[in-house]
């Protein structure tokens, strides 16, 4: 089978400091799955190296058996931790904005998504609450057709009444044949809607395993797993 993704012996170092070391991943399409780490453990820099933006310090990355470049921008949807639209754009500015750039995005389904949440289009992005924002900021990501979506931190930050809409929005608005990278720490809150788990450490994957696996093989809930190999 054709993988998705794939990270060969990929390693980012800052100066002295190994965010990343050696380390190999394979996606195939079709899963949802969790990237599961404390702070600092290198997720978001592997993140970023998939999405891109940093060029790794050895190894590669590979989607769809090409490094990342433009054909990799159209592919892979990105939800970053921090917002990066402009608070004085109003939203329906930022659909018509997102239209225009990418050719997979469907503005009906975004507007569909956004009627349900009863926010008036014309409103400024700096009028929303944060839970709002992070809100529209997903539908922006998952009103597109691709073929990987990467999000870090989508329930980060939000009350428990947003994570329900944000994780409801994330199952129920994607084609079943891509594949969601879903790096967070709240793992109770989306452990029920993963198919696999990865856990990483000091730059380092130490378990990838489906959630089936997790719980026949350690008798355990990803959560309670997660726990027991991070305890400080």
């Amino acid at each position: 089978m054709e993988m998705l993704l794939e990270c060969r012996n990929l390693s980012k170092k800052y100066g002295n400091f190994c965010a990343l070391s050696d380390l190999n991943l394979s996606l195939k399409h079709g899963e949802i799955i969790g990237l599961l780490g404390p702070n600092g453990s290198g997720k978001t820099t592997l993140i970023k190296l998939i999405n891109g933006l940093l060029s790794p310090s050895s190894g590669e990355v590979l989607i769809n058996n090409q490094a990342p470049g433009i054909e990799s921008k159209r592919i892979i949807a990105y939800l970053p931790e921090r917002s990066y639209l402009n608070n004085w754009m109003k939203i329906n500015d930022v659909i018509s904005y997102f239209d225009d750039f990418y050719d997979n995005f469907s503005k009906e389904r975004a507007y569909t998504m956004l009627n349900k949440l009863h926010l008036n289009p014309s409103r400024r992005l700096r009028t929303l609450s944060k839970g709002d924002k992070e809100k529209v900021q997903l539908i922006l990501v998952m009103s597109r057709d691709a073929d990987l979506y990467i999000l870090d931190e989508p329930i980060g930050g939000v009350d428990p009444a947003a994570r329900d809409y944000i994780l409801n929005t994330i199952i129920t608005n994607y084609n079943e044949n891509a594949t969601i990278l879903m790096s967070t720490h709240l793992i109770s809150d989306i452990e029920n809607i993963l198919d696999r788990a990865i856990f990483i450490k000091n730059g380092g994957i130490v378990l990838n395993s489906s959630v089936d696996e997790i719980r026949t093989e350690h008798g355990q809930s990803v959560n309670a797993l997660f726990r027991e190999v991070f305890r400080c």
